[in-house]
C-alpha cells in the first residue's frame, strides 16, 4: 500500500484552507513544511502546538517534516546549521514524523560540485548522527544546484555516509531539470536507497514543471519499477504548477487537486494500492 501525503503549503498560506483540501481529497497525512508563510522550523511554541492540536482534530498525520536542512552554501558556517537540525529532528519528534527531507548544500556558481564532495559527506554525516540519536530519518532529496543533484552523487553521499538514518527521497522532475532521465539513468542506481517519493514531473525543454505523466520524467515507468521491486511507504505531492523557487513553491487548490488526481489516475492504471 502506497500512503498519499503531499505538501499542503502548496494549496495556501492559511493551515485552515490547507486541511480542508487534502482531507476532502481523503488524505490521512501532510508533508509540513511552512503553515501562515513560515517555516516549520521557525514556528514558536504556541504555533507548534496550534499546528498540530489541528491536524490532529482533522485526523492528520505529518509523514515528513519539509524542512530546509542542507540548503545553505556549502562554504558557510556548518555549526549553527547543526543547532537548526537539532530544532528539526525536536519538531519531527513532536509531530510523530518519521523522516526529515533535507539536502546536500548550494555548490558556488561555475564550481565542480565534485570538488566539494569531502566536506559535503563530513557535514551530512553529522546531520545523520543527529538524526540517528533522535530516532528519525534523513531523506535526502536530489535538486539542482546541491551536491546531489545526479544519480552518481546521490549514490555516494547515501553509500559514503553509510548511516540507517540515511536514505533517498525521489523526485522526478528534478532529476528531469538536471538533464537526467529518471528511469533511464537514475532508477537502476538508487532505487534500493529510496524511502520516500515525491510526486511531480517536468519538461525537458525548459525544466517547467508539470502533473505526473504530462513531461519528460518517464513518470509511469518509474512509479510501475517501484512498485514492481515492493516499495510501499510514503509518496508526497509537490505540484509546483503556480511557482517553484529554492525553499518552496506554490500551486493553489485548484492545481493542487488537478495534480492530486493526474497522479491517482496512474496509480489506479498501474493497479497500484494507495490510501
Amino acid at each position: 500500500m502506497w500512503t498519499l501525503s503531499g505538501f499542503a503549503d502548496e494549496i495556501s498560506p492559511d493551515l485552515d484552507e490547507q486541511v480542508a483540501l487534502v482531507t476532502r481529497l481523503g488524505l490521512t497525512f501532510v508533508e509540513l513544511r511552512s503553515v501562515w508563510d513560515v517555516n516549520v522550523l521557525d514556528l514558536d511554541p504556541a504555533q507548534l502546538h496550534g499546528v498540530r492540536a489541528t491536524l490532529d482534530a482533522a485526523g492528520l498525520g505529518v509523514s515528513s517534516i519539509g524542512s530546509p536542512i542542507g540548503k545553505i552554501a556549502i562554504t558557510d558556517d556548518n555549526g549553527p546549521h547543526l543547532d537548526r537540525m537539532r530544532h528539526a529532528a525536536e519538531v519531527a519528534t513532536f509531530f510523530g514524523a518519521p523522516f526529515i527531507r533535507m539536502f546536500s548544500y548550494f555548490i558556488p556558481a561555475d564550481s565542480d560540485a565534485d570538488d566539494y564532495r569531502d566536506e559535503v559527506i563530513a557535514r551530512i554525516r553529522d546531520l545523520a548522527a543527529i538524526a540517528e540519536d533522535a530516532g528519525v530519518t534523513l531523506i535526502h532529496e536530489n535538486e539542482k544546484e546541491i551536491f546531489g543533484d545526479i544519480p552518481r552523487r546521490c549514490l555516494d553521499i547515501v553509500e559514503a555516509v553509510n548511516s540507517p538514518a540515511l536514505a533517498l527521497t525521489w523526485d522526478n522532475a528534478n532529476f528531469v531539470q538536471c538533464g537526467v532521465r529518471p528511469f533511464t539513468d537514475a532508477y537502476p542506481l538508487l532505487a534500493p536507497h529510496v524511502a520516500y517519493l515525491q510526486v511531480k514531473d517536468a519538461l525537458a525543454g525548459d525544466g517547467t514543471v508539470v502533473p505526473a505523466g504530462e513531461g519528460d520524467g518517464e513518470f509511469r515507468e518509474t512509479m510501475r519499477a517501484f512498485a514492481e521491486a515492493g516499495f510501499y511507504g510514503f509518496v508526497s505531492l509537490e505540484p509546483h504548477l503556480g511557482y517553484g523557487h529554492s525553499l518552496g513553491g506554490f500551486s493553489g487548490p485548484e492545481n493542487w487537486t488537478r495534480a492530486f488526481r493526474a497522479f491517482t489516475a496512474i496509480l489506479d492504471e498501474e493497479g497500484i494500492p494507495h490510501a
